[in-house]
């Protein structure tokens, strides 16, 4: 619903290239240490998208503890409360004057063992870094949320109720914005 309510306008335009029938070898030589690459079809996550819905997250995971963070660079700030208040209370439009620090959302600080029986049904990019190993980072954020610029290791940054996967190299240059509410998962290769 372009223009409605809680939306952000989306640029119409993106150089970053986009793949469906990406090799192994060509992810290595043109993209791994070079450029980001927006990878698509390479995985099937439609069970766990089915599964990340608000009615069955809340059902499944409404009265857990999650730590919020501060959606700045640093996440200096965290708040710990249960997921259903998050989302009832929390998650909604950010303001777009609203500055990182802050905003809270649910983005890094996941217990992977109480959020098992949903991260098991994750099927992560098929591509790898020799000498690395994936982390997982989960998050649900509300529409005009996300992080100013920053760099980190690379990884791929895949939206479970979106448009595409994107891979973004060491140390590339990049922010992050949630043009929708958003249910994200980032693969960190460390």
């Amino acid at each position: 619903r372009p223009g409605g309510p809680g939306v952000v306008a989306e640029e119409e335009r993106c150089t970053v290239e986009r793949r469906a029938d990406l090799t192994y070898a060509e992810f290595v030589q043109q993209y791994a240490f070079v450029r980001p690459v927006i990878l698509q079809g390479l995985t099937d996550n439609s069970r766990f998208r089915a599964l990340c819905s608000r009615e069955r997250l809340l059902a499944s995971f409404g009265d857990r503890v999650v730590r919020l963070s501060t959606a700045n660079t640093y996440s200096y700030q965290k708040v710990d409360l249960p997921f259903q208040e998050y989302v009832e209370q929390l998650l909604h439009p950010q303001d777009p004057t609203s500055l990182g620090n802050d905003t809270l959302y649910f983005f890094g600080d996941n217990n992977f063992t109480e959020w098992a029986s949903l991260f098991r049904h994750y099927s992560p990019p098929p591509f790898g870094l020799l000498g690395t190993a994936p982390a997982y980072s989960f998050g649900i954020a509300g529409a005009g949320s996300g992080v100013p610029f920053h760099w980190h290791g690379p990884g791929y940054s895949e939206v479970i109720y979106g448009r595409k996967v994107l891979y973004f190299p060491d140390r590339w240059w990049h922010a992050t914005l949630n043009l929708d509410t958003s249910v994200f998962i980032s693969t960190f290769l460390g």
